[in-house]
């Protein structure tokens, strides 16, 4: 399962012909295109304001910090 919160992400690999513009997107875009068309891998979108990377990457308020550390276990 892999966990995501930009929703055009999950656009694009529903429709492999979604837009001739994405002739740009790596390899590993395709590989993981291939993988969720056969079921090996599911992607779940997930809300950005729970997205726990957020602790590393924003400025956060306080009750916000607390909560994502305490999501991993930070004390």
């Amino acid at each position: 399962m892999i966990f995501f919160y930009n929703q055009i992400c999950d656009k694009i690999l529903e429709n492999p012909t979604f837009n001739d513009k994405l002739k740009h997107i790596e390899i590993k875009y395709h590989f993981i295109q291939d993988m969720v068309q056969r079921g090996a891998m599911k992607l779940q979108y997930i809300s950005i304001d729970e997205e726990i990377v957020n602790i590393l990457t924003k400025h956060l308020f306080r009750e916000n910090f607390v909560y994502f550390g305490d999501k991993l276990g930070m004390m």
